[in-house]
């Protein structure tokens, strides 16, 4: 018989393996953000982070001179998605100074915690189909012998 598989504990050692390496990751990254401060090129066209909150406050405008038409809040939402797409753009994300032997436990226990959760997770329940179809043919061998007997009890009622 073989050993039965503890998914419940493989799901919490994968869970608690990616959860301390992702902390672990989040330690060693900087981010730090240059909003105000930089700009973006658009072709040849230098624009500041500034003039991106300019569509915003135009459709605040409109959508208060307007008393909230449709094509004003679209104008907004727009505004906003550009204020949103600045900010990521001009982020910038950095590891700092760490060991690869840090790097390596990082790794592992990300990926490794990750490796286990698919496990649990996607598993297609292999050995359990398995298992039900050999029961099943288990099942049909018995049904053929029950009808056999059957029949035979049934051919030896009729000769009496």
């Amino acid at each position: 018989m073989r050993k039965a598989k503890n998914e419940l504990l493989q799901f919490l050692a994968g869970l608690a393996m990616l959860v301390a390496g992702l902390f672990i990751l989040s330690q060693k990254v900087m981010v730090y953000s240059g909003f105000f401060g930089y700009g973006w090129r658009i072709g040849g066209f230098h624009m500041g982070n500034g003039l991106v909150m300019v569509p915003f406050i135009i459709g605040i405008v409109w959508m208060f001179a307007t008393e909230g038409s449709f094509p004003s809040k679209i104008f907004t939402a727009a505004g906003v998605f550009l204020i949103v797409v600045a900010i990521i753009m001009t982020t910038n994300i950095s590891l700092v100074h760490m060991t690869l032997y840090e790097w390596v436990v990082i790794l592992v226990l990300i990926f490794g915690g990750a490796g286990l959760l698919a496990r649990v997770l996607f598993a297609s329940g292999g050995e359990e189909k398995r298992e039900r179809s050999i029961q099943e043919q288990r099942l049909d061998e018995t049904d053929r012998k029950v009808r056999a007997i059957e029949e035979e009890l049934e051919r030896i009622r009729k000769e009496q």
